[in-house]
């Protein structure tokens, strides 16, 4: 399922969440530019290596991208949420919000693979911290969905709880799954645990983050 849209209308322009997806693109463009054996080095310096970690990587992780499928993604999600929780607590806060919730999504992998030798990379665990927060925020969006049934595409209406909900299932189920010999957290394929932490995180931060005041006056 994709999210398309929200029906949660914003009232001002997401200045932070354009920015970060100009940084994560920009970030991803020099990495084309790279060779394999750059591109390579590249990656085990700033992506996310469990077994051998720098501070600097739980930041720097999160800007970094596998592939067009991985950013293109992992954008899309960003913006359809982003907004509105960029809107709702203001664009500082959301700032430190968003890198809040990519450091803890990466400490959240890292305590789940401790040995990995596996950089992790993408902006899905900070990405996460803003759907768990859209969770807590906008339960009652509806959010137009782009759904596969059997071989066709069709949009349904879908509350956004009742798909926020299920996101995180899957990501619970597989990331526990996972456990054991073979997984996809052990080949480095799926950062699970990191979108299980960053989802936590982000429906903890945005109880403790201030509104802004036109917020709280939007009619329910």
């Amino acid at each position: 399922m994709i999210p398309l849209r929200s029906s949660e209308r914003t009232y001002s322009t997401a200045v932070v969440t354009l920015v970060v997806i100009a940084a994560n693109v920009i970030v991803f463009f020099h990495e084309i530019t790279l060779d394999p054996f750059e591109l390579n080095r590249f990656i085990l310096h700033y992506g996310l290596v469990p077994d051998r970690l720098h501070l600097y990587q739980l930041f720097t992780s999160m800007f970094i991208h596998g592939g067009w499928m991985h950013i293109l993604g992992n954008m899309w999600f960003l913006w359809v949420f982003g907004r509105g929780i960029e809107d709702a607590i203001g664009h500082t806060r959301y700032l430190i919000f968003y890198l809040a919730c990519g450091v803890i999504a990466a400490l959240a992998n890292v305590l789940a693979t401790p040995f990995s030798p596996v950089p992790t990379v993408g902006a899905s665990g900070a990405i996460a911290g803003v759907m768990g927060a859209y969770l807590i925020k906008f339960p009652r969006a509806r959010i137009v969905t782009l759904v596969p049934i059997i071989v066709f595409l069709t949009t349904l209406d879908i509350p956004a709880a009742f798909l926020l909900i299920y996101w995180f299932a899957i990501q619970f189920l597989n990331g526990f799954g996972s456990i054991g010999g073979g997984s996809q957290v052990a080949r480095g394929d799926v950062a699970w645990f990191a979108h299980v932490g960053g989802f936590i995180a982000g429906m903890l931060l945005i109880l403790v983050m201030p509104t802004q005041r036109r917020y709280r006056e939007w009619p329910s």
